[in-house]
């Protein structure tokens, strides 16, 4: 029998499915990867705004990924939302204990009303705990300000903050463009033996209002790696397929948002050839 490639998510239950962990299993599943998952925090939100969350505890935690860890072997996982010092804590000791491999953390800071998801105070525990165990990071624009401190208003202001964000051990930088006036640049800074390399990927602005788009990214990058791609074409074909995703599956599902919605099981999987996108090493 054919091994299957399996994804581990490790994030926040969005009931609404627009983001979080639905969100993740659902993008590992439209490339053909088994994806699992364990809850740090239950949201309680619509399409229209988060009302409030109730993090789970640490110990909880753990006992939901154990038994997966003695059960199954994961190519890559995602970290989404961990609220406080003290989960980050403990992912990070289980990522070490586990050795768990092609993590990629897309840091959840503030909701977009402003609603705060993750204590300030636990940002220099993210950046020094949980960082340097990461293969990828991907914050958006306001995520890397926050992060960093330095204000960002161009592409020179992106690739300044990622190579701070470089400094905490992180292997690589993706800063989604996205908040970018004109169409987005996603900036990408890989720290290689040879030195740091920075790829620059245009995209097309769309004016649609869409809930959980950092989700869908940073978990079709996790579902490329478990399918055996490299980084660099991992989050070229991911970009791609974003620009795919605003022009076929935006879909209304309530009052507020859009969110992304890919269709039954058989409409047609993404290409996972790197596509002849706009990418430049610098």
């Amino acid at each position: 029998m054919e091994r299957t490639p399996k994804a581990l998510s490790i994030a926040g239950y969005d009931p609404s499915g627009g983001a979080g962990i639905l969100a993740d299993l659902r993008t590992f599943w439209r490339y053909g990867v088994y994806g699992v998952g364990v809850i740090t925090a239950i949201t309680f939100q619509n399409t229209q705004k988060v009302l409030g969350f109730s993090p789970l505890s640490p110990e909880d935690i753990e006992n939901q990924l154990l038994p997966l860890i003695q059960d199954m072997e994961f190519e890559a996982v995602k970290v989404g939302m961990l609220v406080e010092r003290e989960i980050i804590l403990k992912v990070a000791q289980l990522v070490e204990s586990y050795a768990l491999r092609k993590v990629i953390v897309d840091p959840v800071l503030k909701s977009s009303s402003g609603a705060d998801l993750l204590e300030e105070a636990a940002y220099d525990t993210l950046k020094e705990r949980l960082f340097p165990l990461a293969t990828l990071v991907t914050p958006n624009i306001p995520e890397a300000e926050l992060l960093t401190s330095i204000r960002i208003g161009n592409v020179s202001d992106m690739e300044r903050a990622a190579e701070e964000l470089l400094k905490t051990g992180v292997k690589a930088v993706l800063i989604k463009g996205g908040h970018l006036e004109g169409d987005p640049v996603d900036v990408l800074k890989v720290r290689r033996n040879d030195g740091v390399r920075t790829y620059r990927f245009w995209s097309k602005k769309y004016e649609a209002d869409v809930h959980g788009t950092g989700c869908v990214l940073s978990s079709s990058v996790v579902a490329l790696l478990s399918l055996g791609y490299d980084l660099i074409t991992a989050v070229s074909v991911a970009v791609s397929d974003m620009a795919e995703n605003f022009k076929k599956a935006i879909v209304k599902v309530g009052k507020g948002r859009s969110v992304i919605f890919t269709g039954s099981i058989d409409q047609e999987k993404p290409s996972i050839v790197p596509p002849p996108s706009k990418t430049s090493p610098l």
